[in-house]
């Protein structure tokens, strides 16, 4: 075992990622389990057949470029004709989803925590939906041309928003209340301001980043988004908030279209490695611990995200078999899952038993709901047919 990260290790590990991901792919799932089985093989933790890997201050800069990139790509969908687009079912249907999810999450924390910042975080975890599982599922079983995908997106959108704060203050809050009240208070001032700069700042960067030589245009983009990171982490907030709203900065530009095909690979490589290096810190002995927890979180998931698309399904004119389709592209849990783990891991103020337990969870928790949800998603016509079969039409004579 060693303290650092080689090249041949990192080779080892890229070509390892490349491999589980096309195995995945292969069978319709999502690669992020794949990548985080691979992080727990090849890390310290049992079983240790296959250790190769130790966390380290590297394999710590990869998973922090691996966060940038991740939330830079979804703030780059943070685009105002998708809100308008999606706007009627994002208040029906994401308030209905927070009331809903975001209270059983609630109860599966405290249930984990007792009253507590970490119960808050881990409610959030368990609310928030993986946009990046959903999507890739509904474009693989060609859904994104059902009228329910609508809805599906509306919640998601909605959920991105409401996350966005959670986001701001988990690395750094839990303390007492005056600090977590200013943090919030950092955490809004500086959405609003991005929020306002994407709006009245997007045609000068147009100029600009248009007039670049494409090297130029790479390096500035980038230096834009790791300075935004940067920004907000020397304001005491998360550097994922930064990163997203660097992302909704740019959503506006003319130029969006250029920098999604320009750093599209960046985010793949470095969002892999984010996942496989939180598997380095997963332990399944933890199993014996958090298995309770971990059985009641995905049995009301499930079931919530179920009962959330029959019913913003309801409020939006869809039928009951359109909701059960929405509620099944909502049941995995992603990115955002393991994002909040990794940056309460980080937060001074959480004991390293806690964040080891969070982590653990949350780890187990995304294999098993990602698998769960893609099965679903595509089962989930049939199971719309034998939930609520098609009554049969009495003859008038």
């Amino acid at each position: 075992m060693v303290e650092s990260l080689t090249l041949g290790e990192l080779a080892v590990t890229v070509a390892l990622l490349a491999g589980l991901g096309l195995v995945s792919s292969r069978f319709g799932l999502s690669a992020i389990p794949a990548y985080l089985l691979a992080g727990i093989l090849l890390g310290p933790h049992d079983p240790t057949l296959f250790s190769l890997i130790e966390p380290s201050e590297l394999t710590a800069f990869l998973a922090d470029l691996g966060v940038v990139f991740l939330l830079f790509f979804l703030g780059l969908e943070f685009t105002l004709e998708r809100v308008l687009r999606s706007g009627r079912h994002v208040g029906a249907g994401g308030s209905i989803d927070l009331a809903l999810n975001g209270a059983l999450g609630l109860l599966v924390g405290l249930a984990a925590f007792g009253p507590s910042f970490e119960a808050l975080v881990l409610g959030a975890a368990v609310y928030v939906s993986s946009s990046a599982v959903a999507i890739k599922g509904l474009i693989d079983f060609r859904r994104l041309a059902d009228d329910e995908t609508d809805l599906v997106l509306a919640i998601l959108v909605f959920e991105d928003l409401a996350i966005a704060l959670v986001l701001g203050v988990t690395a750094t809050s839990g303390g007492s209340l005056a600090p977590t009240l200013l943090l919030v208070a950092k955490a809004l001032a500086f959405i609003g301001i991005s929020l306002a700069a994407s709006r009245w700042l997007a045609r000068p960067l147009d100029r600009v980043l248009d007039l670049l030589p494409r090297e130029t245009f790479l390096l500035v983009t980038f230096a834009l988004v790791v300075g935004m990171a940067a920004v907000a982490e020397a304001a005491g907030l998360s550097e994922a908030i930064g990163a997203l709203m660097a992302g909704v900065l740019l959503a506006e530009t003319s130029v969006r279209t250029d920098i999604e095909e320009r750093f599209f690979s960046l985010r793949d490589l470095f969002g892999a490695l984010f996942f496989f290096v939180f598997g380095l810190h997963i332990d399944l002995a933890a199993l014996d611990d958090v298995g309770w927890l971990l059985a009641l979180a995905v049995a009301v998931s499930v079931g919530g995200k179920l009962v959330t698309g029959l019913a913003a399904g309801r409020v939006g004119g869809f039928t009951r078999r359109q909701g059960v389709n929405a509620g099944a592209a909502l049941v995995a849990r992603g990115e955002f899952t393991i994002i909040l783990a990794e940056l309460l891991a980080r937060n001074p103020g959480i004991a390293d038993a806690t964040a080891q337990r969070f982590a653990a969870f949350a780890g187990l928790y995304v294999l098993a709901t990602a698998v769960i949800g893609v099965v679903l998603m595509k089962e989930s016509r049939r199971l719309g047919r034998l939930l609520f079969p098609q009554r049969p039409r009495l003859d008038a004579g």
